[in-house]
């Protein structure tokens, strides 16, 4: 059984998330309106979110030694997430502000699903040369994380970074699109579900175990309550299987996996990808995304129960 790490500051992974940081504001109606309708809705709740923040605290919460290069606006929602980012242990330091919007997604949930409108705001003024300026951080980190909801020169740039500082690079690659060459040639692992895989790889559907040789030892796919899937380097496959709970709420449940992939890198992928699956099944027991998200004490109890 794989071991969680300890509260030892001396082998905390340190972890440097490059990501998005976002308001999250979440309307629930019985129904969506009609256009130029008017409604009233039922429930109205702000939460901390966005993908980088998500992904930073999710390591945190797991004993890694976490700092996030982002940007908020100067306001109201960017003062609230920094103070939350803060309350869980993250280093903010590196954050940077912008004079627009911080950013935010309005959700609204009606009949059994739900309706998202995304607006980046600060988070696009997160570019290259911010990252140039902050490399100290990628010299002093163990591990590299990124997603895609920042602007794509500055992940790439995220990623040269790393290599040209011997780190590795862990790159989700959410929201789903084409990815270059030379940025897949310098992730160190890439961490998508089925369909994030075939897109990234500018693939039309196929068999997504040949989707996963194509990068042997360098995707590690989720695939829900089946669990997670790693190509190793032999071209042989590895299956995570999933945790069995009882889910009240799946939201958050990748950025747990992968914040957890990366606390846990220096175990080996194997190791760190079982630990990552338990901490996924553990975040969807619980609603929302951030506070949804398990400690290491919590983590620690399931995996002694599993063993």
């Amino acid at each position: 059984m794989p071991t969680p790490l300890n509260d030892d500051e001396e082998t905390m992974t340190r972890v440097l998330v490059v990501g998005s940081i976002n308001m999250d504001l979440v309307v629930e109606a019985e129904r969506y309106p009609r256009l130029g309708e008017t409604l009233f809705g039922e429930r109205f709740a702000s939460y901390p979110g966005g993908k980088g923040a998500n992904q930073a605290v999710a390591a945190a919460r797991l004993g890694a030694q976490v700092s996030l290069l982002g940007c908020v606006g100067r306001d109201m929602f960017g003062s609230q997430l920094k103070d939350a980012l803060r309350a869980e242990g993250v280093d903010i330091s590196r954050l940077r502000e912008a004079d627009v919007a911080t950013g935010l997604a309005t959700i609204t949930l009606a009949e059994g699903d739900n309706a998202i409108v995304v607006v980046p705001g600060a988070n696009h003024q997160l570019l290259p040369q911010h990252l140039d300026q902050d490399e100290q951080a990628f010299r002093d980190a163990d591990v590299v994380l990124a997603q895609m909801e920042v602007p794509l020169a500055t992940v790439e740039r995220a990623a040269e970074l790393a290599e040209r500082h011997g780190k590795p690079f862990l790159l989700n690659p959410a929201p789903a699109r084409s990815l270059p060459p030379e940025l897949l040639a310098r992730t160190a692992l890439l961490t998508p579900n089925e369909h994030e895989l075939a897109l990234a790889l500018d693939a039309d559907g196929g068999d997504w175990q040949a989707l996963l040789r194509r990068l042997p030892g360098r995707v590690a796919m989720t695939r829900g309550k089946d669990g997670a899937y790693f190509c190793r380097a032999d071209g042989g496959l590895h299956h995570q299987p999933g945790f069995t709970v009882s889910v009240v709420d799946s939201t958050g449940a990748g950025d747990t996996f992968n914040g957890a992939l990366a606390a846990f890198w220096p175990q080996g992928i194997e190791a760190a990808m079982a630990l990552a699956c338990a901490a996924a099944a553990l975040s969807v027991t619980c609603s929302g995304a951030q506070s949804g998200m398990p400690t290491l004490a919590a983590l620690q109890d399931m995996m002694k129960e599993q063993a």
